[in-house]
């Protein structure tokens, strides 16, 4: 049979119910105020939502092979075959489930954050603005002046050396044509000769035989026997 620590329980019940008259109260002021009450955050170290710093890479996966568990196909929960959230460890099929689910209160409360944006104040905007007009200025000091007639002269010299290699390609494949045209003639004309050889050759016997039988122009062929 489990048994229960009650002095335990008992002062978790009275903490949670200190914070919910603190928030009462809070929330009480901020009405009469004539604000919005937000609730402490969960945990109490939570940050609000911010701006991503970069852009989703929705095609990092794409055209590549991945090798899953055998039952990672059946539901969300686990690592799969999709878009892998290692925060809530569920993994979505298409990316639009998956943007839904960054969003989300889900998501956000296992990243440690709120599902609340800061509202800028004056001060913060005039702070960002300098700092991007200070940003501004330092690329312009550190950018490199631009020379239209330095440009212009690599743009010629880069076109020359294209010419030239161009030229290069022509003259080895015109050099390489015509040694295989000369080979190909070569080997026409060695046959050719073979063969009026072979035709010129003459069997001794075959021509002995033919005297003796009175063919002067022998048995009408001159093909020699192996």
């Amino acid at each position: 049979r489990r048994t229960w620590n009650r002095e335990e329980w008992a002062s978790k019940a009275q903490t949670r119910e200190s914070q919910d008259r603190a928030a009462s109260k809070l929330h009480h002021e901020a009405k009469l105020a004539g604000k919005k009450f937000h609730r402490p955050p969960t945990p109490p170290d939570a940050s609000s939502t911010t701006a991503r710093a970069g852009r989703l890479n929705l095609e990092e996966n794409l055209n590549k092979t991945t090798l899953v568990p055998a039952g990672a196909g059946v539901g969300k929960k686990g690592r799969g075959a999709g878009f892998y959230c290692e925060a809530c460890d569920l993994t979505f099929k298409d990316s639009l489930q998956w943007v839904d689910h960054l969003n989300s209160k889900q998501h956000l409360h296992a990243v440690g954050e709120r599902d609340e944006v800061v509202v800028a104040t004056l001060e913060m905007v005039v702070e960002r603005l300098a700092w991007l007009k200070r940003r501004r200025e330092e690329e312009g000091r550190n950018a490199e002046e631009v020379d239209l007639a330095k440009r212009l002269a690599e743009r010629a010299r880069a076109e020359e050396e294209e010419r030239v290699q161009r030229r290069e390609r022509r003259k080895i494949f015109r050099r390489e044509r015509k040694e295989k045209e000369k080979k190909l003639g070569k080997e026409g004309r060695d046959g050719d000769g073979a063969e009026r050889g072979g035709e010129e050759e003459e069997d001794p016997d075959a021509a002995a035989m033919a005297r003796m039988m009175g063919f002067a122009g022998g048995f009408g062929t001159t093909k020699k026997r192996s």
